[in-house]
């Protein structure tokens, strides 16, 4: 048996079959299933662990819907609404299923209906029923009021008024039922006789696309894999051309025989949908694995899905411009980003401020947008440069010192140097909206040395402070 914590109380949370015949039920606490049989074994529940297990398991049944959720601890709901006729249909399908898992060494139930919570009640009460649309209510009304999976509380008290079935409950007027346990048992009970419904929430989020392709003898080469990767892709950018759209990110899905399952996916810096490019990227990929694709004893399905798609924008070149310039440019983006992942590769974009270290941002070159201002011009043609070509992360102390002849030099990482020239000052004034606190204007300076080395400093605060900013080429 196992045993949870549940109300500082330690209860029954499984039970197999044995001790359900002996007359133990989940729930029960475990002192008095102690006194019904003295010599009972009990381990502590594992949660994390079970959970593990469930995810596992509901990552099994994406081969049969992308619509998987959890229930509770121990249950998985699917989607199967126009799948099931790729399996045979709904018995077929369910068949399918429940000898898959058992034989996998797990215990399982499982029924299919028109609500998530009729099928959950048929899959506890009548193990491998399939019921027809319409009929939820005929086929729940003799079973017992447990199957409608409510809370302990309200089950006791329909026992204590004498409704024993979900029929005798249902028989009771609405506004009687609903004064008396509100309007989320209500609800329920309307789901479990098939009068309303509840939208699935997917533990995924669901593909907008998808194609994939099953293998009646599992698969393990390398040049089959990529060859399905490619008739995939072809097959998804026909899809995607008919609808004017690309994807930004592609997913491939590879299911083992044995019940593994492997994800691999790649971004795009634009809406793509050619096969020969979306191949070449997978390749990449596969092939910088740390944990290299292991198909076991072989894929018996691949699926290759768009989770998001984009409005594809043909372009017009001019007769002077390379047409494939700018894509030859963006795939090799995407290339080195599959490589070695889009955080290293990264592209400057202007920001609309003026204080130097915020007047631009690095983010990764795949999702790099269309700036609302260029970037700005500070000198005319000739002038020298107004701006360091190298811009330190935080600014230095430096010290500024004045000879008794006059002349000045600048003391930097306990290095002198004399200052030869020196323009300024620039005034740039902080962002007050942006800090609680006033941050004191900056004077900024450009000096050079007596050996041509030029620097951008400034000085800020009362007493004035110096600060070197960046160094010129």
């Amino acid at each position: 048996m196992v045993v949870a914590k549940v109300d500082n109380a330690l209860r029954l949370s499984a039970v197999d079959r044995k001790a359900t015949f002996l007359g133990l039920v989940i729930g029960q606490p475990l002192a008095n299933a102690r006194a019904m049989l003295p010599a009972l074994t009990v381990v502590a529940a594992n949660e994390p662990d079970d959970l593990k297990l469930l995810t596992r398991i509901a990552d099994w049944c994406d081969r049969f819907t992308p619509h998987v959720a959890l229930d509770g601890p121990r249950g998985l709901l699917l989607n199967v609404t126009g799948a099931a006729h790729l399996f045979g249909g709904e018995q077929a399908l369910l068949d399918r299923i429940r000898e898959s898992l058992k034989a996998q060494g797990l215990a399982v139930r499982g029924a299919m209906a028109g609500t998530a919570v009729a099928a959950r009640a048929f899959a506890r009460y009548r193990d491998g029923a399939v019921i027809e649309p319409g009929e939820e209510a005929q086929m729940m009304a003799p079973l017992p009021v447990a199957a409608l999976n409510l809370d302990h509380i309200t089950t006791h008290a329909f026992r204590r008024a004498g409704l024993k079935t979900v029929g005798q409950v249902a028989s009771r007027k609405r506004a009687e039922m609903t004064a008396r346990f509100g309007t989320g048992m209500v609800a329920i009970l309307d789901q479990a006789l098939g009068k309303s419904t509840q939208p699935l929430s997917p533990r995924l989020p669901v593909p907008d696309y998808w194609k994939e392709q099953g293998f009646a003898e599992p698969i393990a080469t390398e040049e089959v894999i990529r060859a399905t990767l490619r008739s995939l892709a072809t097959a998804l950018a026909d899809v995607l051309e008919k609808r004017g759209e690309g994807a930004r990110r592609l997913e491939a899905v590879f299911f083992r025989a044995d019940g593994a399952l492997r994800r691999i996916a790649i971004d795009m810096g634009v809406p793509t949908r050619e096969p020969a490019v979306i191949e070449r990227l997978f390749r990449e990929k596969l092939d910088t694995l740390a944990d290299p694709l292991d198909p076991g004893f072989g894929f018996d399905l691949i699926r290759l899905s768009a989770s998001r798609v984009e409005r594809a924008q043909g372009e017009v070149a001019d007769f002077d411009a390379s047409i494939h310039e700018k894509a030859d440019i963006g795939f090799l983006v995407d290339r080195l980003a599959t490589r070695f992942g889009s955080q290293c590769i990264l592209a400057f974009q202007p920001n609309d401020t003026h204080i130097p270290e915020a007047a631009w941002l690095a983010v990764p070159a795949q999702y790099v947008q269309a700036a609302k201002l260029p970037w700005k011009k500070l000198r005319a043609p000739g002038d020298a440069p107004r701006r360091p070509l190298r811009l330190f992360t935080r600014p230095e102390p430096v010290t500024l010192l004045t000879a008794l002849e006059g002349s000045q030099h600048l003391r930097w990482r306990k290095v002198q140097h004399a200052v030869a020239q020196c323009e300024g000052p620039e005034r740039i004034t902080m962002e007050w909206w942006r800090h609680e606190t006033p941050q004191p204007a900056r004077d900024y300076f450009r000096l050079e040395d007596g050996e041509g080395r030029r620097y951008w400093l400034y000085r800020a605060g009362v007493p004035p402070q110096w600060f070197l900013h960046g160094v010129f080429a």
